[in-house]
């Protein structure tokens, strides 16, 4: 049926409630009944809704124009929504109305990124709209052949940084594992244009793997490693666990990590038997990649949903783009929405600058402009860290408003969220010694 849901869900005994985890009052007290004391009320244990995999008509009437003949458990299926990626103009072109930017990006030079677009995420896309966020980080325009001053195709340079190919080692206790080149989906803007899609069978053979791990077990300071690529859940489940066992061996090695954006452009990939598999690897974070909240689906939501039943805590990547998400209101209804599906926003990036993305880049002040906008009208945990990933190789830097007007008669004046000004009785350094 169509309104099947997109994962099996494994049944969970209700909890019930009886009292406040309280046996009794004190000892003298013992074996009277907590209702000579207390009120109980009994709390009625209402079970989350499951969600569908077609909450709405939106995929099921796009899967039944454009893959008629494709079946419920065959769109489902992961395998089945790579091979069918949209990578072409004339596919493109059938699926939306191309506008004339559009057009002539797809006709002319290909760009540094190549197409793909998942038919999960294509779903998702106005066909009429070449305005709408979603489109724009997904499909060409002629903007991405204009290189302006500035930019460059390793701006971070990752290159120089990188001791052995596919590891960038630039902080002190951790180390960057470019394991694939490839995504599901190539976002328009993304930072390693200079390699993804382009280099996806030389990153994701085990023979560089294995140099990369050696180099991590010879260097006792890495206690973290993230793996990222491309897109690491690409990757085929056994070799995604030949990659964590190994990572796991290495005593020094603490934490693993993987960057993807799977769970918003291909969520079929989460799937039972992934899940299964990394939670033998913990602690293993997963930070994902979003830009919109159009894009948190109800799909997407369940992909979440299986991870951190599954113990891994989720944090958001997201890039700061111009027209697509550089405003309060979105920026809300964005981490709002992560926050609901036990995503923690992690870090809001400046928009890094690869050739041809000056129509995505904002002013720095945008930036400030929305954390100020998120900072006190909303809970600490909604709110990212804003950072520009300093080109030249120098690593992420913090960006906050300023909340410090100065200093007045001893007293540290700041300025909070509503724009008031307070003071506090700053000590000088001298007397805050306790004798």
């Amino acid at each position: 049926m169509e309104s099947e849901a997109l994962f099996a869900e494994e049944a969970e005994p209700p909890g019930s409630r009886t009292g406040n985890g309280l046996q009794h009052y004190n000892n003298e007290h013992v074996g009277v009944p907590l209702d000579t004391f207390f009120t109980l009320v009994e709390v009625p244990v209402i079970p989350a809704p499951k969600l569908s995999a077609f909450s709405d008509s939106r995929a099921r009437t796009f899967r039944k124009r454009f893959f008629p003949d494709t079946t419920l458990k065959e769109w489902n299926d992961w395998h089945w929504q790579l091979r069918n990626r949209i990578r072409d103009a004339e596919t493109l072109g059938r699926m939306i109305h191309l506008s004339e930017d559009e057009h002539h990006a797809m006709i002319g030079a290909a760009g540094a990124i190549p197409l793909a677009i998942t038919p999960y995420y294509m779903s998702l896309i106005d066909p009429w709209n070449p305005r709408q966020a979603l489109r724009r980080t997904v499909v060409p325009t002629v903007h991405e052949h204009f290189r302006s001053n500035g930019e460059a195709d390793d701006p971070l340079h990752e290159d120089e940084d990188s001791p052995v190919p596919g590891i960038v080692h630039r902080y002190p206790d951790r180390v960057l594992f470019l394991v694939t080149g490839t995504c599901s989906t190539y976002c328009r803007y993304c930072t390693r244009s200079r390699m993804v899609g382009h280099q996806a069978n030389h990153c994701r053979n085990t023979e560089q793997w294995e140099k990369g791990i050696a180099y991590i077990a010879a260097h006792p300071e890495i206690r973290d490693v993230l793996l990222s690529g491309g897109d690491p859940l690409t990757l085929a489940d056994e070799q995604l666990d030949w990659l964590l066992a190994n990572l796991r061996r290495i005593p020094h090695v603490e934490l693993i990590r993987i960057g993807t954006k799977a769970p918003v452009v291909l969520p079929q990939r989460i799937t039972p038997a992934l899940v299964k598999m990394l939670k033998q690897y913990h602690p293993l974070w997963i930070s994902i990649h979003t830009a919109h909240p159009d894009e948190l689906t109800p799909e997407a939501a369940q992909a979440c949903a299986r991870l951190a039943d599954a113990g891994i805590p989720l944090g958001s990547q997201t890039v700061l783009l111009s027209g697509i998400n550089d405003d309060v209101e979105t920026m809300t209804r964005l981490v709002h929405g992560l926050l609901k599906i036990r995503v923690k926003p992690y870090y809001l990036y400046q928009c890094d600058p690869i050739p041809g993305s000056s129509h995505f880049r904002t002013p720095v002040s945008k930036g400030l402009e929305v954390i100020r906008g998120l900072r006190g009208f909303t809970t600490g945990y909604a709110v990212p860290t804003y950072v520009i990933d300093a080109p030249g190789g120098g690593g992420k830097i913090p960006l906050l408003p300023e909340y410090v007007e100065g200093r007045e008669e001893g007293d540290l004046l700041l300025r909070n969220y509503e724009g008031k000004v307070f003071r506090y009785p700053d000590c000088p350094a001298a007397e805050s010694v306790i004798h």
